[in-house]
């Protein structure tokens, strides 16, 4: 009996993980509740409990497709999404939305989130996760920087991130890679500037050089 209550108890846990605090039960496809709607390729979907609720964030990609009515005759878009939602018994509520594009693009398009980027934390401690999204995005026909963001959420307060990755061209060269935190990174807690500047350190680069 007893062996079976242990086993029991490891499969009750298995896909949850914490987060500076927060524990979270990753999903599927399957076990997303319907009323959680989104459009996309799933990328990452997680569900937790603070003292906000029964949370769960979603995001997704469309990857590239024709653009409808292009004006140069062979543009793409592509989109990304996060969405977070609250669960209230067989309801879904969306309390946020996070939508990021490439229109029309003729060259070469990206508008993806940087893989292993995507965490749940609750840094300050106070019962209220922060969640934390990255991606890029960009249209160009050469090797220059693509347009970075990290977005997170604690509650509802929105922070952000906005500039460019940094981009190796030889062995001794590179360009790009400048941010500006917003006012609400500015004015809000340290640890959230310091956990913000290591992210970005850590997916800063892209390299073009082979040699």
């Amino acid at each position: 009996m007893r062996i079976l209550i242990i086993i029991a108890s490891l499969l009750a846990s298995a896909g949850a993980f914490a987060q500076g605090g927060i524990r979270t039960t990753k999903l599927t496809e399957n076990t997303i509740p319907k009323p959680a709607i989104y459009k996309g390729k799933m990328i990452n979907a997680v569900r937790w409990k603070d003292k906000q609720g029964d949370n769960i964030v979603i995001t997704t990609e469309t990857g590239t497709f024709p653009t409808k009515n292009s004006e140069n005759g062979d543009g793409h878009d592509a989109e990304l999404y996060a969405h977070r939602y609250i669960m209230d018994g067989t309801s879904a509520n969306e309390m946020w939305r996070v939508y990021d594009f490439v229109k029309d693009c003729p060259l070469d398009i990206q508008a993806a989130f940087i893989r292993n980027s995507f965490q749940v934390t609750d840094l300050d401690k106070d019962g209220t996760a922060e969640v934390w999204i990255m991606y890029k995005t960009a249209c160009h026909g050469d090797v220059s920087p693509c347009d970075m963001k990290i977005i997170m959420y604690e509650g509802d307060q929105k922070y952000a991130v906005r500039g460019d990755n940094k981009v190796k061209i030889s062995a001794t060269e590179s360009f790009g890679g400048e941010y500006k935190m917003d006012q609400a990174f500015l004015n809000g807690p340290k640890v959230f500037r310091d956990f913000a500047k290591k992210l970005w350190e850590k997916n800063i680069m892209e390299e073009w050089y082979n040699g």
